[in-house]
């Protein structure tokens, strides 16, 4: 439960006000039709969360205890500090799939690389849970795109979401400072 309860958490926060989520609601708003657009996006967050917790499940057996948790800080780190920075949101308007297939490619391009597969990994890797990582994962991402589909321009007009993306940023470069002292044994 631990690593299912984990990557739900930390892709939930990585996800807040990411690029992701203004890609799901502009998804949502150019194609006006939620249900394949939300279906599409979490195909997509399914996909790469597995591909995410098979890498952690093929380099877990090659890392130490003290590795995995030092690659667990270093994903922190990263997620902490992408939280700080603007990216650019991809745009699938100018495709002739459909919202289905339009969304699952676009989301599926935007979250290869991310924050959130980079804590997927590390998290399958030190817990040595992969399917509860992924699974944990998955339901992060597709919770937050959900906010952004259903929500829609009521929830981007009501929710300060560059504030508790800087303070989610905050709070993965607290744990990032922490998880680095114990890998390193300083504490």
């Amino acid at each position: 439960m631990e690593a299912l309860l984990a990557t739900f958490l930390a892709a939930a926060l990585a996800e807040l006000g990411d690029k992701t989520q203004w890609l799901a609601l502009g998804l949502a708003l150019y194609f006006r039709r939620t249900a394949p657009v939300l279906a599409g996006i979490a195909l997509a967050a399914i996909a790469n969360a597995a591909l995410s917790a098979f890498a952690g499940a093929v380099i877990a057996p090659m890392l130490t205890r003290w590795a995995a948790t030092l690659l667990l800080a270093l994903a922190l780190g990263f997620a902490g500090v992408a939280c700080f920075m603007r990216s650019p949101v991809p745009l699938a308007a100018n495709w002739r799939m459909g919202a289905f297939v339009s969304s699952f490619l676009a989301f599926l391009l935007a979250e290869f690389g991310d924050k959130t597969q980079f804590l997927t990994v590390a998290i399958a890797a030190r817990t040595g849970m992969p399917a509860l990582a992924g699974a944990g994962a998955a339901a992060g991402v597709i919770a937050m795109a959900a906010v952004a589909v259903i929500g829609g321009q009521t929830a981007r007009e009501r929710i300060p979401f560059t504030a508790l993306r800087r303070a989610a940023g905050a709070l993965f470069l607290i744990l990032c400072f922490f998880a680095a002292i114990s890998a390193l044994r300083l504490i």
